[in-house]
């Protein structure tokens, strides 16, 4: 068995290398990663031996080479590919390990240049996990250190194999990173027009949600990848059940409006509407004043407090506990800073002790 390994972010690689070498791997690697390889002291072929052409322009062509890419892609299955392998004396791949140039990271960074952000755009990795993600039956595509213990138990399990449906998983989260990075990219060309053509938003799964708007259906909630602040930023579950659909929406509502005041403040919401709201010299206080304003809504429903401090403050947090016998969804918030823009919160949900 035969693993290509082209990475910019070494963590973890090297047990992860060591793993697939006492399974009988072979492994073939590029630049700084053979050298991380064989700092370790583990046998590597060096890509240059592969493609014997040596790398060029500053780095920029390493792996771009059918040597490469025909190993990669070849089908095992397929008569002619096999002869096509023998007739040029290729070798197949059977598991590409690669990450990507840190483009988000670099220009996320105050002051970076046009010429700095362009040279961090990855051609060769994307390319590379592509194509073992498009031939992922007969190769796997490994794209992030967190998938190497999982991959290396089932190998050591299978006798050194991967199942196809692990596979075909690799090869759905290798596309989906691929695509998270190209779309990093064009935002960031983007950047320049109000209004361009095209947008190609890029989202996470933040968490896992406990049913949707109803009790039989599945939920999850996403936040756009790279912001700042989104409606789970800065929150904390204090207690409570698990999330819900009907407890973000409820949340977002309260968020939004406790937002309008400048002092602590505390709004509860029922099916979105406000049902109680207050002001407070504390998010206590404020929260105990909405709280009386209606209790009966209150008990069942969904409850914000927050304090807004004047521009370039220092920020604070403080919780509002929920009453013991009511079921309330209860968040506080208190500071804003022009360093941190989003409040901190504290959320509980539904049927808490």
């Amino acid at each position: 068995m035969r693993a290509l390994i082209s990475t910019w972010d070494k963590s973890g690689l090297d047990t992860f290398a060591r793993g697939l070498v006492s399974l009988g791997w072979r492994l073939v690697a590029s630049g700084n990663t053979a050298a991380a390889l064989e700092a370790i002291g583990l046998p590597v072929e060096h890509v240059e031996e592969v493609t014997a052409s040596p790398e060029m322009l500053g780095g920029r062509v390493k792996t771009l080479h059918p040597r490469v890419h025909a190993g990669i892609l070849a089908r095992r299955d397929e008569a002619g590919d096999l002869a096509t392998l023998e007739e040029h004396g290729i070798e197949a791949f059977d598991l590409v390990c690669v990450n990507l140039y840190p483009f988000e990271e670099v220009t996320a960074r105050r002051g970076v240049t046009e010429e700095e952000a362009v040279e961090t755009i990855d051609v060769g990795g994307p390319s590379m996990l592509r194509g073992a993600a498009k031939n992922f039956a007969h190769c796997a595509p490994v794209c992030r250190p967190d998938q190497y213990h999982e991959v290396l138990e089932e190998l050591r399990a299978k006798g050194g194999e991967l199942s196809l449906d692990t596979r075909r998983r690799l090869a759905a989260e290798a596309f989906a990173h691929t695509a998270a990075y190209e779309a990093a990219i064009a935002t960031w060309f983007n950047a320049r027009e109000e209004f361009p053509d095209s947008l190609v938003v890029s989202l996470d799964k933040v968490l896992d949600l406990a049913y949707g708007e109803n009790p039989h259906q599945r939920a999850a909630y996403y936040a756009e990848r790279g912001v700042r602040r989104h409606l789970l930023s800065r929150v904390e579950q204090l207690h409570g059940k698990e999330l819900s659909f009907n407890n973000l929406n409820d949340f977002s509502a309260a968020r939004s409006l406790v937002r309008e005041f400048a002092l602590p403040t505390c709004v509860i919401v029922k099916h979105a509407n406000p049902c109680g709201v207050a002001v407070g010299t504390t998010a206590e206080e404020a929260y105990d004043k909405a709280l009386a304003s209606d209790p009966t809504s209150a008990r069942t429903r969904s409850t914000r407090c927050g304090g807004r401090r004047t521009r370039g403050s220092s920020s604070t947090a403080s919780g509002a506990p929920a009453s013991p016998a009511s079921a309330t969804t209860s968040a506080c918030s208190a500071g804003c800073s022009s360093r941190i823009p989003t409040p901190r919160s504290r959320i509980a949900t539904p049927g808490s002790s």
